[in-house]
Parts: C-alpha cells; structure tokens; sequence
C-alpha cells in the first residue's frame, strides 16, 4: 500500500508563507474555474463526489451545503480548526503546511452558497498555525482572493481569525459559536441547526479543515472522479494521524478502503520491538477501543457503525501490551470529566462517578455492581447528552466491554480475591 497523496502533496514543495509558490501550484485556479461553473454546478459537482464531512461527524458534505444556499439574508462560514481530540494533529499539519488550500475551499464554499462572511477558529495552542493563517489571509487579500469583488467579480468575501482558549468542547459546532460571540463554550439543544440560526443568529456553515481542503481537489478532477476514489461507502482520501507504540508516528493520507492494519504495519512501521498490539483507539480519545484481531477492517465511516461509532476525525491510537486497559480508559474519564463544560446533568454528573468507578477497576476493588453500575452509566451519558462531548466520551468503555470481556472479568476476579486475602 501507498499513500494517495492529494491533501497532503505539496507538504515540503511550497512555503507555506508564500503565496506565489501556491499559485506555481495551480492555486486559486479552482476558484476561478468555480467563479465560471456557477453554484448550481458547484453544488451538484459536490453532491457527485458523495464527500463527507472530515471533522468526525461524517455528514454528507453536499445536504449541508444545499440546505445553507437555500438560506437568505448575510450569511456566515465557520472553518473549524479547533482540533481538540488528543490523538488528532491532522488540522495543524494542513494549516502550516498548505494554508492557502483552505482558504480556497471555503472561498468555492462561499461562492456556491451565497455567504460574504467567514471565521476560522482555531485553538489558541496552535500559535504557530495562527500566525501562518493571519498571514495568508492578508496575502490572499493583497491578491484580490478575498475581500470586495473578488477577481473582479460581484462576489465579496472575507475572513477573520477567532482564537479558542483551549475547551474541548468547543470543537462543537454549537459551543464554537458560542465562543465567537464572546460567550462561554457550552452547546445549544437542537433544532435549529446553524444552517438556519448559527453565528448571531444568522445562518452559519461549518466545516473542518480539512473538508474545506478537499473542495479544490473536487472542482479539479470532478465529482465523479473523486467518487471513484476510496470505497463503496465513502468517497476520497482521508488523513490518519497515527500515534502511540508504533515505529513511523506522523500523519497520512490514505484513500477510504484501506485497512488499519496496513496503515500501522507498512506505514507506520510496526510496533517497536516486534511488541504485540493491546488495542487501538479509533478516532482520538473519544473513539472505540478494538483488540488487534479486528484491525483487518477498512477505513470507512459505514464499516465502522458496527461500533456504534466511526473513524472520526482520523486518529489511530496505537496501545502494545505493555499497558493496562483501565489505565487508559481513567485517563479518558479524567479528561472528560475536566473537559465537560457542565449544561447538561448526565455528562456534567455521569463523568465524575465514571471516574470514581474505573478507578476501582485500576486499583483492584471492583465489584460485579460495579462493572453493571459503569456499563450503564455508560449508556445514558451516551444516549441522553446534549452534544458529541457526552455522547462519545463514553465510547472506550463501552467498546471495551464488548471486545475485551476478559479482562474485566479478570480484574472483577482478583480485585476479590485480594479483597479475602487483606480481610
């Protein structure tokens, strides 16, 4: 297997500081070439290519787009560089790498839906990307790609930087708005969406870097096209940051359809001293944990709704056996539990007694109550939290449980027996 370098191909052949070395590269060509085709062609190109949405979510890129065109009035676009997800570096690489890409792709966003505002917003820990992304915003400016009347044309658009102070949540589309408006990061109930009532109340597209990355690469080869890249469930490439006991870290970019275990053994190397895998977390801290016999499956947001969960933003957490699986999960719970921004009770309540129960697991006083009391804690966060936060933390455990039975039991069983032995 080889990486299918499109997102990623100028990565070390350009400064990311100069924007003559982008436009060498046939940059901003595919904004002219969208300013000729019109929204109508955009937008169908758009739905061809069955693209979805690179942040985690995995949502039709094309009925998020249509829905926000057929909004009236001043329109907003959100790139959403936050990349909270311990495991996920794959936003930084693009916006220090290949700047200009992305504002390309929400420069063919704005023109296909008839938005004239944008905000790119991005973790205040990435100063490095910050500085990159005010810089070339102000280049693209001085190039006439943005601003009023773009390439001479009627269409104006322009795009200001808001920094996030680091919450996890804000990664969610409705705390990231909340944050631009100067509010505290906490989420919104739903509807309505940010299609219809987002930044201000006005109706607001987000998309994630790298979503934003793809849509030059669509205009230029074609909707069709681009659909025959990946597999039957999802169209494309998709960059994997891999991470963890693995001998090559470091970001890839590879078509959907490739397995994990490719991605790990011939990209990544392998594990170092020929180690067995333990497990490996998909997606980031929020991600299912699945045992090394299921590392055969293919990178495909479809394929992976037997976990009740996707690849998400792209992260592959690589765990040998050297490592205890309760450890991991506490660290998850902590993180959480720290992260939660506290609107809604299960996820504000339910993470600190998920803590206090797998830290039970961690220091063998586990009971059979107590593995019943965390797998249905689990759930409810689950299915009953108001936004992704809650709604995947518990994804560790409750995958554990599934594919690593054994080593709850096994814990449940010496936890008491040393509880008999101090007695």
């Amino acid at each position: 297997m080889i990486e299918y370098k499109e997102l990623t191909k100028k990565f070390g052949k350009i400064d990311p500081l100069s924007i003559n070395d982008y436009l060498q590269q046939d940059g901003y060509k595919m904004i002219r070439k969208a300013i000729k085709m019109g929204p109508k062609k955009i937008l169908n190109e758009i739905s061809l290519s069955r693209i979805t949405g690179r942040g985690g979510a995995g949502f039709p890129v094309s009925i998020k787009m249509k829905s926000f065109a057929n909004e009236t009035g001043v329109k907003y676009i959100i790139c959403n560089a936050d990349e909270g997800e311990p495991g996920n570096f794959k936003d930084r690489y693009l916006m220090e790498n290949d700047p200009h890409q992305i504002i390309e792709g929400m420069l063919i966003s704005a023109f296909s839906t008839g938005a004239s505002r944008g905000f790119i917003y991005i973790r205040s820990e990435y100063q490095n990307a910050i500085n990159i992304m005010k810089h070339t915003i102000k280049e693209a400016r001085k190039y006439l790609f943005l601003g009023e009347n773009i390439l001479k044309t009627s269409f104006s658009f322009d795009i200001e930087i808001r920094r996030g102070a680091g919450a996890y949540v804000c990664g969610e589309e409705f705390a990231l708005i909340e944050s631009i408006e100067g509010k505290p990061g906490r989420t919104r109930v739903k509807p309505p969406f940010p299609s219809q009532k987002g930044v201000f109340g006005l109706p607001t597209l987000i998309n994630n870097v790298e979503t934003f990355s793809n849509l030059p690469f669509i205009m230029r080869i074609g909707g069709r096209e681009y659909n025959n890249i990946g597999s039957d469930f999802a169209s494309g490439t998709k960059l994997i940051s891999l991470s963890g006991n693995v001998k090559n870290k470091g970001l890839y970019e590879v078509s959907y359809g490739e397995t994990i275990k490719d991605v790990i053994y011939i990209l990544g190397g392998g594990i170092p001293n020929n180690r067995q895998i333990k497990m490996v977390q998909l997606g980031g801290a929020c991600g299912v944990v699945i045992p090394q016999s299921l590392l055969d499956i293919q990178i495909d947001n479809e394929r992976f709704h037997i976990f009740d969960s996707k690849i998400g933003a792209g992260a592959l957490i690589v765990i040998d056996d050297r490592h205890d699986i309760f450890d991991i999960i506490l660290r998850n719970m902590e993180f959480f539990e720290h992260e939660s921004c506290g609107k809604c009770t299960p996820c504000r309540e339910g993470h600190g007694q998920m803590v206090n129960l797998v830290k039970k697991f961690v220091n063998f006083q586990a009971t059979k109550k107590d593995y019943l009391s965390l797998k249905s804690l689990a759930n409810v966060i689950h299915e009953t939290s108001l936004c992704g936060l809650g709604q995947t933390s518990p994804s560790s455990i409750i995958s554990t449980m599934e594919f690593f039975p054994e080593d709850y039991e096994k814990r449940i069983e010496e936890s008491v027996r040393r509880g008999q032995t101090n007695g």
